[in-house]
C-alpha cells in the first residue's frame, strides 16, 4: 500500500473520539519516521494541553505543543495549543492565531489543512479522523486541489463518523482506511526502496 511519491509533512485533524484514535496512530509511527506531524484535536478552549504529555509517554518520536514562529522539523509531532489556530507559513514555520473560530472551532482543522496545503503543495499528506462536525472537509479539498495525498478514517471505524463522511464527500480522497491501518500506512510513506 506504499506510494512512491515524496512527502514533506503530515497533517491530522480529529475531534470527538480523538484521543482513542490518536492512541492507535501516533505510537505506531516508527522511530525513523522522518516527516513532521501537525495535529489539531478539538479541545475546550480553557483546558490544559494534556496531549503532548500524554503522547510523549507513548510515542517513539518527539512530541510537543506547537510554538509561534517555530521552524517545523521532521520526526516531530506538534499539537495545536487550546484556543489557538495552528497555521503553516510558506517558509514551513508555525504560526499561532486567535482569529475567529472556523467551523465553531479554534483550533480549526480547516485552517491547518489549508495553510499547510499552501506551504507544502503536492508534498502534503492530510488525515481526517473521527469527529462530529465537518471541520477538515474544506481543508482536505484544498490538499487535493494542490495534489497532496488525502487519507480518511473509514466512517465504520470512527467513534463519530460525521467528519470522515464530510471529508469523503468534499474531496476525491486517495485512501479510506480502518483506524488500525493508518499508522502502518503513514510509516510506509517514509520507507525508501
Amino acid at each position: 500500500m506504499s506510494t512512491s511519491r515524496h512527502y514533506r509533512a503530515v497533517v491530522i485533524g480529529v475531534s470527538a473520539g480523538g484521543l482513542a484514535a490518536l492512541d492507535k496512530i501516533l505510537p505506531a509511527l516508527d522511530r525513523t519516521f522522518s516527516l513532521p506531524v501537525l495535529v489539531v484535536q478539538h479541545v475546550s478552549p480553557t483546558s490544559e494541553n494534556y496531549l503532548p504529555i500524554h503522547f510523549s509517554q507513548r510515542c517513539l518520536l518527539e512530541v510537543k505543543e506547537a510554538e509561534d514562529k517555530e521552524q517545523i522539523e521532521g520526526g516531530v509531532i506538534y499539537f495545536a495549543p487550546p484556543n489557538y489556530h495552528l497555521l503553516v507559513e510558506y517558509n514551513q514555520a508555525i504560526a499561532l492565531s486567535t482569529e475567529e473560530r472556523v467551523n465553531f472551532s479554534r483550533p480549526s482543522i480547516d485552517v491547518l489543512f489549508e495553510t499547510a496545503a499552501d506551504a507544502y503543495l503536492d508534498e502534503l499528506v492530510g488525515v481526517v479522523l473521527t469527529g462530529a462536525n465537518s471541520d477538515g472537509a474544506a481543508g482536505m479539498a484544498r490538499i487535493k486541489q494542490f495534489g497532496g495525498l488525502a487519507v480518511v478514517q473509514s466512517p465504520e471505524t470512527a467513534e463519530a463518523e460525521a467528519m470522515p463522511r464530510a471529508a469523503i464527500e468534499a474531496a476525491d480522497v486517495d485512501y479510506i482506511l480502518p483506524l488500525n491501518e493508518i499508522g502502518c500506512f503513514l510509516n510506509s510513506l517514509c520507507t525508501t526502496d
